[in-house]
C-alpha cells in the first residue's frame, strides 16, 4: 500500500528542489531522513518535513511500520509563478518571476512493486506492435551479407601554396 504526501506552493524554484529530491529518490525512509538532515541546501528542510509527515501518515493512518518503507517516487512540479517588477534604467520595468514548486512524495513497502500508469501505452500508440519489433531486431542481429565494394584510388591533392602576406599600409590623402 502506498503512502502519499504532498507539499504545494513551496517558494523555492523547482530546479533547485529537484537537486535535493534526486539525492533521496529510491532510498529507504530512514536513510533519506538522515541525508536530508545533513544536507546544506535550502530545499532540504521542507523535504524533510514532508518525509516525516508521510511517515506519520503511514504509522497513524495505515498502521505500517516505517522501518521497511522506501521512497518509491518523488516528483517536483512547477507551481504558479509570482510576477513582480523591478525598476530599470530610463523608466523601464523588468519582470521578475518568483517560482513555486509542488512536491509529491510516495512511500511504499520494500516488497511491493509499483505499476506505472498508462503513460507507456500512450507513448507506444504510434509505434509498431512488439511482435513486429522483435522480428525486426532479430533480422538486425543476423550477420549482414557481404557486399563487395570497389575502392576508387584516392587522388592526392596538391599541397596549398603558402603565400606571404605583406601588411597593407594605409596612407591618408594629402589635402
Amino acid at each position: 500500500m502506498e503512502v502519499r504526501a504532498k507539499l504545494r506552493y513551496l517558494r523555492i524554484a523547482p530546479r533547485k528542489v529537484r537537486l535535493v529530491a534526486d539525492l533521496i529518490r529510491r532510498k529507504s525512509a530512514r536513510e533519506a531522513e538522515v541525508l536530508l538532515s545533513f544536507c546544506r541546501k535550502r530545499a532540504a528542510l521542507p523535504l524533510l518535513k514532508l518525509l516525516r509527515s508521510a511517515l506519520a501518515n503511514a504509522k497513524n493512518n495505515l498502521g505500517i511500520d516505517d522501518s521497511n518503507l522506501y521512497i518509491s517516487k518523488i516528483t517536483v512540479d512547477e507551481g504558479p509563478k509570482l510576477k513582480r517588477w523591478r525598476a530599470r534604467a530610463r523608466g523601464q520595468a523588468f519582470e521578475i518571476q518568483k517560482k513555486t514548486s509542488h512536491i509529491t512524495l510516495i512511500l511504499s513497502p520494500k516488497g511491493e512493486v509499483r505499476k506505472e500508469k498508462s503513460k507507456e501505452k500512450k507513448k507506444e500508440k504510434g509505434k509498431k506492435p512488439s511482435s513486429i519489433r522483435a522480428e525486426e531486431s532479430k533480422e538486425a542481429k543476423k550477420k549482414p551479407e557481404k557486399i563487395i565494394k570497389t575502392k576508387k584510388p584516392e587522388k592526392e591533392l596538391p599541397k596549398p601554396r603558402i603565400q606571404k602576406i605583406t601588411p597593407k599600409i594605409f596612407r591618408r590623402k594629402a589635402f
